[in-house]
């Protein structure tokens, strides 16, 4: 017999149509979902700037300011190209809780996050 709170959700499931939730459920597991290119799109020239910035003296702040290493580990490709880069992002957005690395998604949206990423994988750029 299922529990209160299962009925609850099963009544509130029959609310979404199947095409609205065959939808959400590919977006969820990233089969399909129209936004996905637009959301990993590069940052203006702009942003791209202030990133390097950001990278460069925040958590340079930790990583070192070559990220090299300090008080967290070295940001370069031979330790990074190792890892999942979805695991990267969700580092740096969400942080490791219990550890020195704080969340930068009040800061950072997903795409600036995976961008930060992959420039980290080949090389982070100087600041200008």
């Amino acid at each position: 017999m299922p529990n209160r709170y299962q009925m609850k959700f099963s009544a509130r499931l029959r609310l979404v149509s199947r095409p609205a939730l065959s939808w959400l459920t590919a977006c969820a597991i990233g089969t399909f979902c129209p936004c996905a290119d637009a959301a990993e799109a590069a940052p203006a020239a702009a942003r791209r700037a202030e990133l390097i910035a950001l990278v460069r003296q925040d958590c340079g702040s930790c990583h070192g300011l070559t990220l090299n290493g300090g008080l967290g580990p070295a940001l370069l490709p031979r330790t990074l190209n190792d890892k999942p880069a979805d695991s990267l992002k969700a580092v740096i957005l969400y942080g490791r809780p219990g550890t020195a690395m704080p969340p930068w998604q009040r800061f950072l949206s997903a795409a600036e996050a995976a961008w930060i990423v992959a420039q980290l994988q080949k090389g982070f750029p100087l600041e200008k």
